[in-house]
């Protein structure tokens, strides 16, 4: 089964929606990182009240975690798991 094309249609599937959106957020996550280290400045800039910019970037990295967990939920649930199912009832199926 793991030799079959369909296996890997879905793990060319998989790997096409998960790895640019590791590497856009692991670049998103190092840019907070060395913002917070080499432009003090900036992220002490005050938006609102004693809220400054490095807080804000804070709550985005954990905003932006949910919102790409949610979004590969739903694209798993579209895309992946219809023919992960197929694959495996075939599987069962002795085929």
């Amino acid at each position: 089964m793991q030799s079959s094309a369909e296996f890997g249609e879905l793990r060319r599937a998989q790997r096409s929606f998960a790895f640019p959106l590791t590497i856009a957020f692991v670049s998103w996550y190092l840019l907070y990182v060395l913002l917070s280290n080499y432009a003090g400045d900036f992220m002490g800039t005050t938006v609102v009240g004693n809220v400054n910019v490095a807080f804000v970037f804070g709550l985005a990295q954990f905003l932006t975690t949910f919102l790409i967990a949610w979004w590969y939920s739903r694209h798993a649930a579209a895309k992946l798991d219809p023919r992960a199912e197929a694959l495996r009832a075939r599987l069962e199926a002795g085929e």
